[in-house]
């Protein structure tokens, strides 16, 4: 891959660690000056893989859900770079639970990070983004973003809005030579499937959801260990995104999301849905003794 992005700012969001950290990391290698954006200066373990790898990275405070965060983080590229190549919306949230029982303030989370975040930096970034020659907006969804998922309702129905909303961008930007992507990997092994991903709710014996919830996690867990697709693979999607002449509105990364993405494709009809989910139920139901 050659250093096309020379000298080429791009800011991305969610840096301090998992996927973000990785695309960071990786655009740096490939000549790009990246601004990472995180939460908190201080715990970010993004500074001491820079350094390792011999990464030059820029870090800026930056909360997505905050107004007053994305205008200063903005405000000091601006200062320092006058204008921006490139944004990559990466920083998002997930929860496990059934959705009856999942709690209203974590719903409004995860669409406040997953759907509004972008948003709200991306309005922030288009000025920059207009100055340079052809830019570029990067949107990491999911496959999630294509096909519904147990256990992960509200951070489905983010993503889903994340996929229209840069579909619609896309269109308005056209006109400014603005291009926009959406990376839809599969399962990837990151801090994203910690223990604290399954919220206290699910843990409630007395939930009517309290069995099947478990049967759905112990797929889930099966599906993440024989999951080969990592944030390196992903990170070098992006890569390749930011450099292309004409990038693609969508690009599925992982073999497992592009198999299940065609299916849907070229089933007719209800096919895919009783096949699919079908088979999802059918394995459910054979573990509920078990759990």
């Amino acid at each position: 891959m050659t250093n096309s992005g020379q000298n080429r700012s791009v800011l991305v969001t969610g840096a301090s660690k998992g996927l973000g950290c990785e695309i960071a990391l990786a655009l740096a290698e490939q000549g790009f000056r990246v601004w990472a954006g995180v939460r908190n200066l201080e715990q970010a373990a993004l500074v001491s893989e820079a350094a390792k790898r011999n990464a030059d990275i820029r870090l800026v405070r930056l909360d997505v859900t905050d107004d007053e965060s994305v205008d200063a983080a903005l405000r000091r590229i601006e200062q320092e770079d006058g204008a921006l190549y490139g944004l990559v919306n990466n920083a998002g949230v997930t929860a496990r639970c059934w959705f009856e029982d999942f709690p209203e303030s974590r719903i409004r989370e995860i669409f406040e990070v997953n759907a509004f975040g972008p948003m709200r930096v991306t309005r922030r970034a288009l000025p920059l983004l207009r100055k340079s020659a052809s830019g570029r907006i990067v949107m990491i969804s999911s496959i999630g973003g294509r096909i519904g998922s147990l256990s992960v309702a509200p951070y489905v129905a983010s993503k889903f809005a994340l996929e229209g909303f840069a579909e619609s961008l896309a269109l308005e930007l056209k006109f400014f030579n603005i291009g926009v992507t959406l990376i839809e990997p599969g399962i990837v092994k990151t801090e994203i499937w910690g223990d604290e991903r399954i919220l206290p709710e699910a843990h409630r014996r007395e939930s009517p959801y309290f069995k099947v919830f478990w049967s759905a996690e112990q797929l889930a867990e099966v599906a993440l260990r024989s999951s080969t697709l990592t944030p390196a693979d992903v990170a070098s999607v992006v890569v390749r995104t930011l450099i292309a002449k004409r990038p693609p509105l969508r690009k599925v990364v992982g073999r497992r999301a592009a198999f299940v993405v065609a299916l849907r494709r070229h089933l007719w009809g209800e096919w895919f849905e009783k096949l699919y989910f079908g088979t999802q139920a059918r394995m459910i139901r054979k573990r509920l003794p078990n759990v």
